[in-house]
């Protein structure tokens, strides 16, 4: 008995389909995928780590047409880095500076924000005159101006410094804990500029005042604690806090009537 031609086909067909190799390209059955779609979430569903790598943040992504302006800040802080780091010659006993690290540690401190407060109240207990008095009232004022409004910058930047040290126990009571901006040459800054407009003092000792002041500053950055730019911000912001105080300068009499409500006994009335 003769078959059919295009019977004969199909089985071939068919039979070739059925072969191992050519089994990928079978269509599923309906009620397969069906039951597929039941069955639940798919495997990348149930176990997402299963799929390779998830996409990097965008903070860890390269910036492949970056601007000038990013270039340029990023170089410069670079930089800033980079120099403070070899200008910190007196952060460990073992430093190339090590022999005059305290001797930098102590002109440091002659910047700190409670050897002024406290030796401002002294000299203000010791004071008999209106006119001295006033000169430190404004002079404390200013001090403590310029302690909390460092205090606050530090921690709304908070940027620490090159070398991550902890702060000293003095540090933490002037609320001087981070790098920026740095705290002693704000006010080395403010008491140079103070002293040399309301006192008369010989040339050679108003050079050594200015001397004195971008030493303090220098100090903190041989010490590792502060960055260039603290310094010269901090340096800023001490001339800053003088302009804003020779605004509201408080004058004999205010100075008088503070004194008069405070805890000391002064010498000698307004």
């Amino acid at each position: 008995m003769r078959l059919n031609p295009s019977r004969s086909r199909a089985r071939d067909r068919s039979s070739v389909l059925g072969r191992p190799e050519f089994l990928s390209l079978n269509v599923p059955p309906r009620s397969t995928s069906k039951a597929w779609r039941r069955a639940g979430p798919s495997r990348s569903q149930q176990n997402p780590s299963s799929e390779g790598p998830a996409d990097p943040p965008d903070e860890d992504c390269m910036l492949l047409n970056p601007s000038f302006r990013g270039i340029a800040l990023s170089s410069l802080l670079a930089i800033d880095i980079c120099l403070s780091k070899r200008m910190s010659v007196c952060v460990h006993g073992s430093s190339s500076w090590a022999g005059v690290r305290s001797a930098v540690a102590l002109l440091a401190l002659t910047g700190h924000g409670v050897t002024w407060v406290c030796g401002t109240l002294l000299c203000l207990s010791q004071s008999d005159t209106p006119a001295g008095q006033e000169l430190l009232v404004n002079l404390l004022i200013a001090l403590v101006l310029d302690v909390l409004t460092v205090a606050g910058v530090q921690k709304l930047v908070r940027r620490k410094g090159p070398w991550d040290m902890s702060p000293g126990f003095l540090d933490c009571v002037a609320l001087d804990t981070f790098s920026f901006p740095a705290a002693h040459a704000s006010r080395a800054a403010l008491v140079s500029k103070f002293l040399l407009s309301h006192l008369v003092l010989a040339v050679p000792l108003r050079v050594l005042l200015v001397l004195w002041a971008v030493l303090v500053g220098l100090s903190r950055v041989l010490l590792g604690q502060h960055h260039l730019t603290d310094m010269a911000c901090g340096f800023a912001l001490g001339f800053l806090h003088f302009a804003l105080m020779e605004t509201v300068w408080l004058s004999s009499g205010s100075c008088q009537t503070l004194l008069s409500i405070g805890t000391f006994s002064w010498g000698s009335g307004p």
